[in-house]
């Protein structure tokens, strides 16, 4: 990866969205239905920040966030891996 391509910035969910959803999921007590995922990646923070940063970011937090446009079916993986 050349320099500018780990300066262009990225847009990066804060905190991760699949954080987001777990604990909303764990607070509704059921699983999200696919019009509550989509709801909630719309309302969540975004910021930008340089793609080195965060692909930082994601290697200090343990995992990988989900793809905003493939957020639905991503946790649906997920969220059985992280259920307990």
């Amino acid at each position: 990866m050349n320099r500018s391509e780990e300066d262009e910035l990225v847009i990066e969910f804060s905190p991760a969205l699949v954080a987001v959803l777990l604990a909303a999921e764990r607070s509704k007590g059921a699983p999200l239905t696919e019009e509550e995922v989509l709801e909630i990646r719309d309302g969540a923070t975004c910021i930008r920040l340089p793609r080195s940063l965060a692909g930082a970011m994601a290697e200090q937090r343990g995992y990988p966030d989900l793809d905003p446009e493939q957020c639905w079916e991503q946790w649906q993986t997920v969220r059985t891996e992280l259920a307990d």
